[in-house]
């Protein structure tokens, strides 16, 4: 519990806070001609409106809001926040531009500090995930194959990414399309240019197998369909054609590290249970 000396602007924002200002900003970039898109965990509650009781008995609580937009669009997304009153973080653009080569900018909301992050074109953490063309395919949010595909490039999985994915997929069917579904197609031709993405990726899906069954939150039938959904995803990656770049990248194997490090300061290994 707070003390009462808590002074009312500085009490942490509920998840829905979160959610209703990330689609707030989205509208107003819309508006104004500007593509801006919710990915992360705020992306997958949004994207998960009937699984909201899910998340919350998960105990799976939103702490920022991320979004993806495209480089052209820089100098209207900081406009965009002035307008709103946020504050520019110079020192996080600084930090990912010097470690990892990624344009990137912060903002916080000084009344309920919450804290905004804009990544541009690509998502370069442990793997790359480039959104050419992508971004335009849904709204307010990335398309349900990229909020996935954001989870499963992470190597050292933690049990919030575990949880968003999961309830992803519980709500989401698999098929060949990108609305309101896991796009085969598009998983599949990705993975099979990577190999690197592709173990990552595989990996991890098996990891939701194995750890699903410890989630009571997910009925029998929903974990049957969880895990069909899963098998049919992993069936459809093994069957995609790879690149002559992939087999040769296949022959190495673990032996070489296939993933770029990213700081898990803030991210935490699984074991830690945060």
């Amino acid at each position: 519990m707070f003390s009462s000396s808590t002074n009312r602007e500085e009490l942490p924002v509920s998840s829905t806070e979160f959610v209703n200002e990330a689609i707030k900003v989205a509208e107003l970039g819309k508006a104004k001609g500007i593509v801006l898109r919710v990915m992360g965990a705020c992306g997958i509650r949004i994207h998960c409106s009937n699984s909201q009781h899910i998340l919350d008995s998960l105990g799976r609580m939103i702490t920022d809001i991320d979004f993806m937009s495209y480089n052209k669009f820089q100098d209207k997304i900081h406009q965009l926040f002035k307008d709103l009153k946020y504050l520019p973080e110079s020192e996080v653009a600084k930090f990912y531009a010097h470690m990892y080569g990624q344009v990137r900018s912060g903002y916080i909301d000084p009344k309920t500090q919450r804290k905004v992050d804009v990544f541009f074109d690509r998502l370069e953490m442990c793997h790359t995930i480039n959104f050419k063309n992508r971004l335009e395919m849904d709204f307010p949010t990335l398309t349900v194959s990229d909020l996935l595909l954001e989870k499963m490039q992470i190597v050292k999985i933690n049990e919030k990414d575990v949880k968003d994915a999961l309830v992803l997929i519980h709500e989401h069917d698999v098929g060949e399309e990108d609305l309101e579904t896991v796009n085969l197609k598009y998983v599949s031709r990705l993975l099979a240019e990577d190999w690197g993405f592709y173990y990552t990726t595989t990996t991890n899906l098996k990891k939701l197998k194995t750890l699903l069954p410890q989630y009571d939150v997910f009925g029998n039938d929903s974990k049957s369909s969880i895990n069909h959904r899963i098998d049919k995803m992993l069936e459809c990656i093994e069957e995609q054609p790879k690149s002559m770049k992939w087999k040769i990248r296949a022959r190495i194997g673990t032996s070489r590290k296939w993933y770029a490090d990213v700081d898990e300061v803030s991210r935490g290994p699984m074991a830690r249970g945060q």
